[in-house]
């Protein structure tokens, strides 16, 4: 016996997409298997590690505890949607220049988290920083960097979002 299918249209990347999915479908899954936008990384599966953080219509949400019907009308945004290597987004920018990254698997996740905080708190104090990105986990790094990059990335968004 064959799961029910369930109709979601969801806006991706500023792109409409028509999914047919079933009931139990995750948005990370949908995203990776359905979409084929890998950039969004499942670590935990639980929630915890935050890597599958994407933005639900601007707010960071964890893809591995969400249906994906549960996206249905409205707009998601991964890691591939926030810019591109020719035209990146200032947090994007901020990690590159502050080697706020090490292995790569956790950086998704912190670029989408860090990208809707800096949009809502665009002069964070160090400690604001580092409570932004308390939910997702870095095995491979002392967070400072990371750091260094979520105040850059305040810094880029400040003078306007000034790209290299």
């Amino acid at each position: 016996m064959t799961e029910q299918q369930h109709e979601v249209d969801v806006v991706v990347n500023g792109v409409p997409h028509h999914l047919s999915v079933p009931a139990r479908r995750l948005l990370s899954d949908a995203l990776r298997h359905d979409l084929g936008l890998t950039g969004t990384h499942v670590g935990c599966e639980h929630g915890v590690c935050g890597a599958c953080t994407v933005l639900l219509d601007g707010r960071p949400v964890r893809s591995c505890l969400l249906l994906a019907v549960t996206a249905a009308g409205h707009e998601v945004t991964t890691v591939e949607g926030l810019g591109t290597a020719e035209d990146m987004h200032p947090v994007q920018r901020a990690f590159r220049e502050c080697h706020g990254l090490q292995c790569g698997f956790c950086t998704p996740g912190f670029l989408t988290t860090v990208a809707a905080f800096v949009a809502e708190a665009p002069d964070p104090t160090e400690a604001e920083a580092r409570e932004a990105i308390s939910g997702n986990l870095c095995r491979c790094t002392g967070y400072q960097n990371i750091v260094a990059s979520v105040l850059r990335a305040a810094e880029l968004t400040r003078e306007g979002g000034a790209t290299s």
